[in-house]
């Protein structure tokens, strides 16, 4: 059986391989990290992930265009971001499940966990 595959969108280096670091210790597969919504977007068309976690703002622009093509695809999302508050996301994705940064790893890993059991 394969693992569940997660993809990674996050522009900043640091807090990318970390965020990748906790997936993969979890026991999934990563995706990424994808620093701009665009090369991320070109995943996609190779592979559908199970999960999403996006940082909201990714060096070429906002992830929404990405978060829109997930959503359509049914693959769950959480939004990672330092700049956007969890309401703000979920008032334009009700659906969606949102962390603030700095996020502790076994609170992504919990958040993973009930996107992937709920999708």
């Amino acid at each position: 059986m394969s693992l569940q595959c997660v993809l990674v969108a996050e522009d900043e280096l640091i807090i990318g391989v970390d965020l990748c670091d906790t997936v993969e210790e979890a026991g999934y597969e990563v995706e990424g990290p994808y620093d701009t919504a665009s090369s991320a977007l070109e995943s996609l068309e190779r592979r559908r992930p199970d999960l999403a976690i996006l940082d909201v703002r990714l060096d070429d622009g906002v992830v929404y265009p990405l978060a829109d093509r997930l959503f359509a695809a049914n693959v769950p999302v959480i939004f990672h971001s330092g700049e956007v508050t969890p309401r703000e996301v979920s008032g334009r994705y009700p659906q969606a499940r949102a962390l603030s940064k700095p996020c502790p790893p076994n609170e992504i890993i919990a958040t993973m966990r009930e996107a992937l059991a709920a999708a």
